[in-house]
């Protein structure tokens, strides 16, 4: 009964947390968007601390239940193992813990933190590698069907669906994606949580706290033949059966031995009753016997994040265009609310939920080393509408702070910049004044080209003081390959 309803609420756990990035429609964030903001590490880098807490108090009382119930990347893995099951049964085997290792990956993530390398960061952490599977590996195909439906619901009359675009935002991050998802389905496969008590770092500090959980799975020696079946099938090869042990730095209260056991000798309880058989000290003290090597190293990386706390045609269905190519800024565009590009850095897992909640097509993924899969704006499909704040509001470690509409449109992510030899006033002697007409602050006026010349075609002028960086004008500029007026951004955002 405990593993179904442990399967029962991973299950909907998994789906709404994948909702909340595959949706589009803003919905599922709207009503579930609290289960990518109650993730560990996530939780962890925003500072919040009521999330933190309840996280460290469950595993205390409940053991790593967090890891097969609430954390989507574990749960993936189980489902590859449930998968591995179909071609053989009672493949695992207890092995020892790989404390040493554990121990080196916390501290690359501690030292990752501190020093503000965000890409070692972005890829250990387990929500985020799940993100990005969601968004580059699920997304197109969900969008991809949403497409399908609309077509048919559009034939016959109906508009309940509405297209959208399908594509990949970054080749780079597409094949981060692919490489994780083959990585962790050979590993969950073969040895089923191996990346969970090897590599993962949140996995590793929970591991270290529920070796002092009140409730776990334990092993009753009066009841027990030494058979190992429950070792067989244990998908973090941490019960040592022939010897009636059980790693609790490495159990993911599972449950899957409970109903394995035949003789039901395994039972989940109050471990310190059983004190007397000496199953919980046992395992109590790391092999390596390094627990204040782990616990500073633990320190160290909560210390670290408290201080770094496909292009559209544009042609009115008249003629083919030429496309339009991303300018060469000299600062990147990062979304209102992130503060700088500095705080972004520090605090985002480039696990690309505000990405994929961008309605308006205006975010992607980097592809500089530094910010390597974060995001960045950019302006040849749409712009920063001032009334969307979407970004802001499902962002879950507080590198996009929440923003209103009334904030945002005082806020300069950047200034606009003209560029006179790609102004269509001057290079083909028409008028225009396309950004000025649709810019949202009246940043730009248009002044006529030859100064006292009334004849003369009128060209922008950028206000920069006003301009806010919102790219309307950049985006909806006629020229082509690049526009004629493009948005610089601002290492440190300010409010006008």
């Amino acid at each position: 009964m405990l593993k179904k309803i442990r399967v029962i609420l991973a299950v909907i756990s998994i789906v709404l947390v994948t909702l909340c990035f595959v949706d589009f429609t803003g919905l599922a964030d709207k009503w579930f968007g609290w289960t990518v903001k109650i993730q560990f590490l996530p939780a962890l880098l925003a500072l919040n601390l009521v999330v933190l807490a309840s996280l460290v108090v469950l595993t205390l009382l409940l053991g790593r239940i967090y890891c097969s119930v609430i954390c989507p990347l574990g749960i993936m893995q189980d489902i590859f193992g449930w998968l591995g099951k179909k071609r053989k049964k009672y493949r695992y085997s207890w092995s020892p813990a790989k404390n040493v290792l554990r121990i080196v990956f916390l501290c690359i993530m501690a030292v990752a933190v501190f020093l503000g390398i965000g890409v070692v960061v972005s890829l250990l952490a387990p929500y985020s590698a799940y993100g990005r599977i969601c968004a580059n590996l699920l997304a197109p195909v969900w969008d991809a069907a949403n497409n399908v439906l609309a077509g048919i619901a559009e034939s016959n009359g109906s508009y309940a669906f509405y297209k959208v675009n399908v594509g990949i935002q970054s080749w780079i991050v597409f094949g981060v994606a692919v490489a994780t998802v083959v990585i962790l389905a050979i590993l969950a496969w073969r040895n089923g949580r191996t990346y969970c008590n090897t590599v993962c770092p949140v996995g590793t500090v929970l591991g270290f706290l529920s070796r002092f959980s009140l409730l776990s799975p334990v092993i009753d020696k009066s009841k027990c033949n030494s058979c190992g079946l429950c070792s067989r099938n244990c998908k973090a090869s941490c019960i040592d059966g022939k010897n009636h042990r059980i790693d609790y730095s490495r159990c993911v209260a599972c449950m899957d031995c409970i109903g394995t056991c035949a003789h039901h000798a395994i039972s989940y309880g109050l471990r310190y009753r059983h004190e007397d058989d000496k199953n919980v000290k046992a395992d109590a003290a790391p092999v390596s016997g390094s627990r204040r090597t782990f616990v500073m190293t633990a320190l160290a990386t909560a210390g670290a994040a408290a201080l770094r706390a496909q292009e559209k045609k544009v042609d009115g269905g008249l003629a083919v265009i030429e496309d339009k190519q991303i300018p060469d800024r000299k600062v990147k565009i990062v979304p209102p609310g992130a503060l700088s590009i500095k705080n972004l850095a520090d605090h985002c897992t480039a696990c690309q939920l505000c990405i994929q909640a961008c309605p308006n097509d205006v975010l992607r993924p980097s592809t500089d080393l530094e910010r390597l899969m974060k995001p960045e704006a950019s302006y040849e499909n749409g712009y920063c509408r001032p009334e969307c704040t979407r970004c802001s509001e499902v962002c879950p470690t507080g590198a996009i702070i929440k923003i209103t509409p009334a904030d945002k449109s005082a806020i300069q992510v950047g200034h606009a910049v003209w560029v006179r030899k790609n102004c269509i006033p001057l290079t083909d002697d028409v008028e225009c004044g396309n950004c000025a007409r649709h810019c949202p602050t009246g940043a730009i006026q248009m002044i006529n080209s030859v100064a006292g010349d009334e004849s003369s075609r009128k060209i922008p002028a950028v206000n920069t003081e006003k301009c806010i960086g919102c790219g309307a004008c950049e985006n909806l500029c006629p020229a082509r390959p690049f526009s004629a007026i493009y948005v610089e951004g601002h290492q440190i955002h300010r409010t006008i």
